[in-house]
């Protein structure tokens, strides 16, 4: 049987955890589900499980879990060896280039995430100009990643073909 799945979480590699929380909790208003931690490469079912992922010689990474209002989780590393590309925005490689929230004060989180160190990649712009109050934008997080920032609903933005 076919059926729509549900979005379960993200992870994001972040250079800083404490700073990385702290932003997602004060502009995304995201809330803290469990706390930085370490995890170390050992037999441990996370340890394992790790391994599996990233292969043998990991060593050791700090994580936290966030969720979203919608009950969306969000991952947090930092590994000890983080590099910060020159640029996220690498958009014509195959891989996850961006997120994105919804809130219908665009402009009011667009102000936050540039007061607290993020970036504005472009004006806010509408789908439906003239007919419809749909908006979005482009920003980027302190830590370099994309996140887009839409109005009203995917399902609603989409629904009537924007173009």
């Amino acid at each position: 049987m076919r059926y729509p799945r549900t979005f379960s979480h993200i992870g994001l590699s972040v250079p800083n955890l404490e700073q990385a929380v702290e932003f997602y909790k004060e502009v995304m208003g995201w809330y803290v589900i469990m706390e930085p931690s370490e995890v170390v490469e050992d037999d441990s079912a996370i340890g394992v499980m790790c391994t599996d992922v990233f292969g043998e010689g990991w060593g050791r990474f700090r994580i936290a879990h966030l969720a979203t209002g919608d009950k969306i989780g969000i991952e947090l590393f930092e590994f000890p060896e983080n590099e910060k590309p020159e640029s996220n925005f690498e958009y014509w490689k195959t891989g996850i280039f961006h997120y994105c929230v919804q809130d219908n004060d665009v402009e009011g989180l667009v102000e936050k995430i540039v007061e607290h160190g993020g970036k504005q990649r472009m004006p806010i712009r509408e789908y439906y100009p003239g007919e419809k109050p749909y908006r979005m934008v482009y920003c980027e997080d302190p830590f370099g990643n994309l996140v887009e920032i839409y109005s009203h609903s995917y399902e609603l933005t989409y629904s009537e073909g924007a173009y």
